[in-house]
């Protein structure tokens, strides 16, 4: 069984009937059925394939370049905020922002585009919302790896319709202190392990992250502590602590160059890389992006946060966020987009694919 979407409607409509059918991570299967269906009898123009719980679909005009549009399907846990519902030029609930506005602009114009002067790309994939190696796009990069590779790629996540370029990597390490246990009555015979991450905190509270220009985007870096484990009792000196540090760094940084840097700013710790994805360059140079920024009318900006653009960027191709909402709206119970944003891009991508 699936659900009626239609494709060539106003993208606003669509963006309603995507939000009211519930894709929490891992439970896409409906969803992904319903836009296959949906691309098979609406788009015949496309080339449909499935992977998982991921549906792709594209052009096959023999067009001299090609983008990938991408979008996720799946959306973080219901919180009270489904199904959707209207204020007055606004649309409220779960996925809205996060990023099934951008789904429906891509939906819409995969239906409505048979003839674009690209040929085009359409993404939809699982699970981008939890944990890294369930990522649809890593799987389909396995076993379908033809289907990523473009001279361009925008990733719909929400950009306040604006294109916001690259983005920034990420590094998540552990700080781990060793002590001695002891009675607290008698503290002196132990070493308290927790008051040994003083100095690690003395430093996260002093550091002052840098900012960095990279093609006119500015990206501003952050370090910021944010765990902290420690304790056996409340009568025992504690033996071991473990600081959590996550460190956003610029493009311009490899992955090596953050790890690097962040053994230098804590030297002396017993540090342990726990999880760690690379940037991606603005690519702004490349002619298919510098024709979306012309039909988007307004100054790329840095994306500040981590998206899917890095795994194209790993790929060779430039790549760039654009969808509407607001960022800061993701996973927020009030998630909410201006239906004007979905409307524009639309018109924008519309634009530049025509």
């Amino acid at each position: 069984m699936t659900v009626n979407l239609d494709l060539a409607g106003d993208p606003v409509e669509l963006t309603v009937a995507l939000v009211d059918v519930p894709s929490v991570s891992g439970d896409e299967a409906l969803l992904a059925d319903s836009v296959e269906a949906a691309l098979r009898a609406q788009a015949p123009h496309l080339v449909v394939t499935r992977s998982g719980n991921a549906v792709l679909a594209r052009t096959e005009l023999g067009r001299p370049s090609r983008v990938v549009l991408a979008g996720h399907l799946d959306t973080v846990p219901v919180n009270a905020n489904l199904p959707a519902r209207r204020t007055e030029g606004v649309l409220h609930g779960l996925g809205t922002v996060d990023m099934k506005g951008g789904d429906a602009v891509m939906l819409h114009l995969a239906a409505t585009l048979p003839e674009p002067r690209h040929d085009v790309t359409f993404v939809f994939y699982d699970c981008e919302e939890i944990e890294h190696v369930r990522n649809g796009l890593g799987r389909i990069e396995r076993e379908l790896p033809d289907w990523l590779r473009g001279d361009l790629a925008i990733v719909c996540e929400p950009s306040n319709a604006a294109v916001e370029a690259g983005c920034q990597g990420t590094i998540r390490v552990e700080l781990r202190t060793k002590g001695r246990r002891a009675h607290t009555a008698r503290a002196w015979m132990g070493e308290n392990a927790i008051h040994a991450l003083g100095e690690a905190l003395a430093v996260l509270a002093a550091y002052e992250p840098r900012t960095v220009d990279i093609d006119g985007c500015l990206y501003r870096e952050g370090l910021q502590a944010v765990g902290i484990a420690g304790g056996v009792s409340g009568n025992v000196v504690p033996d071991e602590a473990v600081l959590t540090v996550n460190h956003r760094f610029a493009p311009d940084r490899t992955p090596a160059d953050a790890e690097a840097h962040l053994r230098t700013v804590f030297a002396g710790y017993d540090l342990t890389v726990t999880d760690l994805s690379p940037g991606a360059l603005p690519g702004l140079t490349a002619p298919a992006a510098a024709e979306l920024v012309a039909a988007a009318g307004a100054p790329p900006v840095a994306k500040l946060g981590w998206t899917d653009v890095a795994r194209f960027a790993a790929l060779g191709m430039p790549a760039v966020n654009f969808g509407p909402g607001d960022p800061t709206l993701a996973h927020t119970q009030e998630e909410n987009v201006p239906t004007a944003q979905i409307t524009r891009c639309a018109e924008i991508l519309r634009t530049f694919l025509s």
